[in-house]
């Protein structure tokens, strides 16, 4: 080695000591760090205040493998009571003026309900309860109480301090009952609810780093990608995520069946969103729009949506058989006279055929086109509240790009996709039911997590209009018993009180955030230490799932203009059905075949090259039963994937990478009387 001049050593040693000095101020918590004794109290809660009644240090952390650990909740909506105009929910997530004025009730309930119109519409009887909040709480919040606060700032710290790590805040709203319902303080524009709530969101980000010392300190931490979620999760604090679940996303409604908006509207409101920190997304709800066909809602509240599709369309819910073993939901019958008295005169809600369960309306041209820009933006759909036309055909499209990111938040899917989600790389949370309703459901699909090694989630909807767990009762043979301890053992949970109320699970049921610890505890009673495991490990998965989705880069179409022959090719005298039209990049162009069964399509990628996923964009004359053949040289094929079920659309033939120059796909039994018909074939790599 060559010894340094005395003088560049002394330079050396000095540069040396600068930079370690740097790599020390550099490892050093940055501010805001889960690190200070005590850094789960609050310096400066108002008083009076919701107590927590959780002793103990949150964890923070990772597990020995490096995965976070927690609960996670894809579905709530915090900042409803902004939604719907205003006065639908009662009740604020936090107030400047403390828990007395975020803790009361709507005006117009007062003295006792009776104007309380929404809650006699979706739950019967007169509406009527004690309006007080604050400090006596006698009637609400309660597990089934529609229109009251259930997420006060005070119950969501009660649910982090018991183990949930990440929270999806839904933004929400509906135009239409907003429009109908007698009461309300502001405009029923969507999208200007949701850029409010966004708003008020940040602002109890700031009102909680308040309460801890300023800026960062607090445990509510609002995230936009999910390397920053993991390292909220490991300083042991709460990741918040905004998503958007809202009936007429960017104004794309339909009237008379005519979309009220284009391209550039869905362009511009993806882009809106993205900004406001936005990653999920429901491109439908409730009501059919310019985008999708909803999945029905049943019983009396079902009538009174139908009721609200009309009014908002021009159109009811329309039905047709269901083309496979997925169904919507039934639609409801039930009578729902505050509703159905909204009908213009001599307008009626229509009955609907038994054995016709599917919405006649699926995923839109528009539909597709927002589908797709939110893939380029690296956000995750959201497919429940779907039909299952739309679902379908959303999912064919994920799975042509093979892009991971949907989310199945509060069990309004079709359960027989669970599977499809999960070969996506998708996540799958179940609606807050009852401990046992649960339980069955989490064993149900258990083998399926085993198998694609993925962690469960919990829907709660609250603020949602959905209702939740009831209680098991005092005298169950299993009981929550008070205290218990947290799923990682490092806190204490006891009943929780607010004002002079004292809640308990077990006579109480599921009345607000704040009892989620508490409803996780009655899950290891009743379904065992296994469920509650599972749930444990599901803020990694959803985590994994979103930087999937961020991660993920659109394949190269090896097929793009390639050179193609066929078989035999349909004779037109105006339109040519060429093979290359299969290749050419336009979907309004396609090859077809002659009508008859025995028929193929090939394609010359240049040179061979590693294949293992093949993209079909069929026309109405679809293959039932084909095979995907490829070769090096053209003359000797190899099947590598096949199928006797095919049902038209987009379908994705996925197989074991194998080096291939040559595509073929084989036609062998025709789906309708035409022959075969392709608007585009895809041949990629992975």
């Amino acid at each position: 080695m060559t010894q340094l001049p005395h003088s560049r050593l002394r330079l050396a040693t000095l540069l040396a000591s600068l930079l370690a000095l740097i790599a020390v101020a550099l490892a050093a918590p940055a501010p805001g760090v889960a690190s200070e004794p005590g850094w789960w109290n609050p310096i400066a809660r108002p008083s009076p205040d919701s107590q927590i009644n959780v002793t103990g240090e949150p964890f923070k952390g990772t597990d020995a493998q490096g995965k976070v650990r927690g609960f996670v909740d894809a579905h709530d909506h915090i900042m409803a009571n902004e939604a719907f105009g205003g006065r639908l929910i009662c009740g604020k997530a936090f107030s400047e003026a403390g828990v007395a004025d975020a803790l009361k009730d709507c005006p117009e309930h007062y003295p006792d309900g009776s104007l309380a119109v929404f809650d006699f519409i979706t739950k019967g009887g007169d509406g009527k309860h004690d309006p007080v909040g604050w400090p006596t709480f006698k009637d609400w919040p309660a597990h089934d109480s529609l229109t009251h606060q259930q997420n006060y700032y005070a119950w969501i710290e009660r649910a982090w301090r018991g183990g949930q790590r990440v929270l999806v805040n839904d933004l929400v709203t509906n135009g239409v009952i907003c429009s109908v319902y007698f009461f309300k303080d502001r405009s029923c524009d969507e999208m200007t609810s949701i850029r409010l709530q966004a708003q008020k969101t940040y602002e109890l980000q700031a009102y909680i780093d308040t309460m801890f010392g300023g800026p960062g300190k607090g445990w509510f931490r609002i995230v936009t990608d999910s390397a920053q979620a993991r390292e909220v999760v490991k300083q042991g604090k709460l990741a918040v995520v905004l998503g958007v679940e809202t009936s007429e996303p960017f104004g794309c409604k339909q009237i008379l069946d005519v979309a009220q908006c284009s391209k550039a509207d869905i362009d511009r409101g993806l882009d809106e969103l993205y900004g406001l920190g936005v990653r999920s997304m429901f491109l439908c709800h409730k009501f059919d729009n310019a985008l999708c066909g909803v999945r029905f809602d049943e019983g009396a509240l079902g009538t009174a949506i139908n009721v609200g599709q009309f009014l908002s369309t021009g159109t009811f819910w329309k039905t047709e058989q269901c083309a496979g073993p997925q169904h919507d939901n039934p639609i409801g019958l039930a009578p729902a006279p505050a509703a159905q008295q909204q009908l213009p005169q001599g307008v009626a809600v229509p009955s609907y055929a038994t054995d016709a369960q599917c919405n006649s309306r699926g995923l839109t041209e528009l539909g597709e086109y927002a589908v797709r820009g939110m893939m380029k933006r690296k956000m995750m759909l959201e497919v429940d509240h779907m039909s299952v036309k739309a679902a379908d055909r959303s999912f064919d499209i994920l799975e042509s790009e093979s892009y991971p990111g949907v989310i199945s938040s509060h069990s309004w899917m079709d359960l027989d996709w669970t599977e499809r989600v999960y070969k996506l790389g998708g996540f799958v949370a179940q609606y807050m039911n009852g401990a046992e309703a649960f339980s069955n459901e989490a064993k149900r699909t258990d083998a399926l997590r085993d198998k694609y090694q993925v962690g469960y989630g919990y829907g709660t909807d609250m603020n949602g209009v959905g209702g939740w767990p009831g209680p098991r009762g005092a005298d169950t043979a299993n009981p929550v018993r008070y205290p218990f301890r947290s799923v990682d053992g490092g806190s204490v949970i006891d009943k929780q009180t607010a004002g002079s109320r004292t809640w308990d699970i077990n006579t109480d049921g599921a009345a607000h955030y704040g009892l989620v610890p508490d409803w996780i505890e009655d899950i290891r009673q009743v379904g065992g230490q296994g469920v509650v495991d599972d749930l444990f490990r599901g803020a990694e998965s959803y985590l994994t799932t979103w930087g999937a989705s961020e991660h993920h880069r659109a394949g190269v179409n090896l097929a793009a203009g390639s050179p193609a022959s066929a078989s035999s090719t349909e004779w037109n005298p105006f339109v040519s059905y060429a093979p290359g039209r299969a290749v050419d990049g336009d979907l309004g162009s396609r090859w077809a075949s002659d009508w008859s069964d025995d028929q193929w399509l090939r394609l010359d990628l240049g040179s061979t090259t590693l294949v293992g996923r093949v993209t079909l964009d069929w026309e109405r004359a679809y293959g039932r039963g084909y095979r995907i053949e490829v070769s090096t040289d053209g003359t000797d094929w190899q099947s590598v994937w096949s199928t006797t079920t095919g049902g038209g659309g987009l379908e994705t033939a996925r197989f074991a990478g194998v080096p291939a120059r040559y595509v073929r796909v084989h036609g062998l039994q025709r789906g309708t009387q035409w022959g075969y018909s392709l608007h585009e074939v895809g041949v990629y790599s992975t």
